[in-house]
């Protein structure tokens, strides 16, 4: 076995076990590509050359891209790793701004702070990625503060 479908396979099994059995093979199809770091660990997964998702250094979990992202919306049941944010706030999440918790109008209770989670409208429309900074409890019980640091929205005219 060579090392590109080691690479894969691993990377795989990290998208199923993050986001669900069976979204690893969609989000990283067999003509993905790697780029590694100095000590040859995956640092970013591309597929047509456009990435698709990073693994973070500290616990080697991904990062969405937006491709990577509408990837997992798409295949997800509604309402699965999803912070539903109000319509006013909408315009201003898909540009990349924080969403903030008087906003949030529904989130997924099994998340937990500090996991990549999908940000939608009340339409189910994939705003934007970004890592949730509470627990939805704290969530729906405070009433200010940021509830997702937005890593990129739909809209966004750069990635991070």
């Amino acid at each position: 076995m060579n090392y590109d479908t080691e690479r894969l396979a691993r990377v795989r099994m990290i998208a199923d076990y993050q986001f669900g059995k069976g979204i690893g093979k969609e989000l990283f199809p067999e003509n993905s590509t790697f780029q590694l770091s100095r000590t040859k660990r995956v640092r970013q997964v591309l597929n047509s050359g456009k990435r698709i998702a990073t693994a973070r250094a500290k616990d080697g979990f991904f990062t969405l891209s937006i491709e990577g992202a509408s990837i997992v919306h798409r295949l997800l049941p509604e309402k699965k790793l999803r912070v539903i944010v109000s319509e006013e706030a909408a315009p201003f999440v898909e540009k990349g701004k924080t969403a903030f918790i008087k906003h949030v109008v529904e989130i997924d209770p099994e998340l937990r702070a500090g996991e990549e989670v999908l940000v939608t409208d009340e339409t189910d429309r994939l705003l934007a990625t970004g890592q949730l900074l509470l627990s939805p409890a704290e969530i729906l019980a405070f009433n200010s503060g940021a509830a997702v640091d937005i890593r990129v929205g739909v809209a966004s005219k750069k990635e991070k």
